[in-house]
């Protein structure tokens, strides 16, 4: 009998954890909701005394409250990041570090946790120090992560900046408590040559760069990286892809710029400067990769407005030249087949009876949208249906889209762009774009975390009702695989606390 009893009582226990879960979280809701009248109140009535007697108690009963669940739950993370977001919404900001030190104890092996606390220490806390100890105990765990190394450097570069304009106001004050090396950045160098130690890679090294372009005093830094990019890492397609890029910021011609047709043969000459450095890559790197970077760089630009034609046939023959050369050497991607036949003649950008013509024969017969090549069938439905949208209107673009919405391979472009079509009406309806986002949701839910969270801010927008959040986050955290769960729950708490 006592065994009969014991079971029934172990078979019980998950029911019983769910309602004191419940439970718990009924009680933080309804203490949450008394802060809110209260703030409310105050700012009626401009009252802003007693607040240790009012509202800090019931701060502290909610932060007790978040205490008993973490440990109850402790591999929520979504759990843990409420807290955060409630101590950043009501000023506890020393409360904050402590849920990020019992978080990271539980859930070391999540870069971004490690990331977020730190952020928190240098942007909240203005503790630079706490800051830079949290992501070398990270690195002891993520030691080839670059997302944590990225955010390694920006702190440096950050830190550095603080204590310059801090060295500005002590020069007034005759006073000099700062070291040259500092103050030049030597140590985001460091963190540099230790991340480019471990991380041997052209796209690493071209991000920390990026980063260290953002600060006004590290052109020393940036030298020194891009002196080690063009000594070790031309092997790789990026490096050349960088360094051709850069020509486009070259400076222009002062009185030449002061006219259309002066802007755009400056603009010509940034671009013959670039492709005389893709020029010099694909003779001593012929590879797919570097010619797919050549051909993309003219495709790019193919696509930019302009209204001189001598600019637009340059441009135009620069890509067809380029198409033939990577086709002759083997080395044209698969995909970039699709742009040619259609560029001479600029098809779906043109209005005339030729360009309606050509789009026919190549999707109304339905060649192009039933290719067996997945990527051209792809890029066609999303031309027919800005063609359809151009040609005929919303009421024709929106027939296309239900036809073709079940025919498969489908792309997010494909979704996203009715989306953008039906927002560009006068008067968007909310149904139609739910529609869109379900739609789209079939098709990449499980992995695409931005599509979720685009879905949710519509629902919190003008035209959408901000009560449907909570279903399309909780659907999210049941649909969502992998990564993706954890990219979500990062996003959606800043998207809570305003940070997004």
């Amino acid at each position: 009998m006592a065994e009969i009893v014991q079971h029934r009582i172990e078979e019980r226990i998950p029911e019983l954890e769910q309602l004191e879960r419940v439970g718990l979280f009924t009680k933080k809701e309804y203490e949450i909701n008394v802060l809110e009248l209260i703030k409310k109140r105050r700012a009626h009535i401009h009252y802003q005394f007693k607040k240790e007697e009012i509202e800090f108690p019931v701060i502290h009963r909610i932060n007790s409250v978040f205490r008993r669940a973490t440990n109850k739950w402790k591999d929520d993370v979504q759990l843990w990041l409420s807290h955060v977001a409630f101590c950043k919404k009501w000023a506890t900001k020393g409360q904050i570090s402590k849920v990020f030190s019992a978080m990271l104890a539980i859930h070391p092996d999540k870069p971004a946790l490690w990331i977020m606390a730190a952020k928190n220490e240098l942007e909240d806390r203005n503790s630079s120090e706490s800051a830079r100890h949290l992501f070398l105990r990270a690195l002891r765990f993520h030691p080839d992560n670059k997302k944590v190394y990225q955010e390694y450097f920006r702190m440096e570069l950050l830190h550095c900046e603080k204590l310059r304009k801090q060295k500005k106001e002590l020069e007034k004050a005759e006073m000099d408590l700062f070291s040259p090396e500092i103050l030049s950045g030597k140590l985001a160098e460091v963190v540099y040559r230790d991340a480019t130690g471990k991380i041997k890679e052209a796209e690493f090294v071209i991000s920390l760069l990026n980063i260290a372009a953002i600060f006004d005093f590290t052109k020393e830094l940036q030298d020194f990286i891009l002196q080690d990019l063009q000594a070790n890492y031309t092997e790789d397609s990026l490096t050349w892809d960088f360094m051709a890029k850069r020509e486009l910021e070259a400076p222009g011609a002062g009185e030449e710029l002061q006219t259309a047709k002066g802007r755009a043969s400056d603009i010509n000459r940034r671009e013959e400067r670039c492709c005389q450095v893709y020029e010099e890559a694909v003779k001593s790197l012929s590879t797919e990769p570097m010619w797919t970077c050549y051909v993309a760089f003219c495709l790019e630009r193919l696509k930019r407005k302009t209204n001189v034609q001598e600019l637009k046939e340059k441009r135009q023959e620069r890509q067809l030249g380029v198409l033939q050369r990577a086709h002759d050497s083997s080395l044209l991607k698969e995909e970039y087949y699709k742009n040619w036949p259609l560029t001479s003649e600029q098809c779906f950008g043109l209005r005339n009876e030729n360009a309606s013509q050509i789009v026919c024969s190549l999707v109304c017969s339905q060649r192009g949208l039933l290719s067996a090549v997945a990527v051209v069938a792809m890029e066609m439905k999303e031309r027919y249906l800005d063609w359809s949208y151009s040609t005929g209107g919303y009421k024709k673009c929106r027939k296309t889209f239900t036809s073709l919405q079940e025919n498969r391979p489908l792309s997010k472009a494909f979704f996203t762009r009715m989306i953008e079509i039906e927002k560009e009406q006068e008067t968007p309806k909310m149904n139609n774009l739910r529609d869109y986002y379900e739609r789209a949701l079939q098709e990449f839910g499980t992995s695409d975390d931005d599509l979720w969270l685009h879905y949710i801010q519509e629902e919190l927008g003008a035209f959408g009702q901000p009560e449907n959040c909570g279903k399309i986050h909780w659907r999210a955290m049941k649909f969502l695989e992998g990564e993706s769960v954890e990219r979500f729950t990062s996003k959606y708490t800043l998207l809570q606390t305003g940070h997004l």
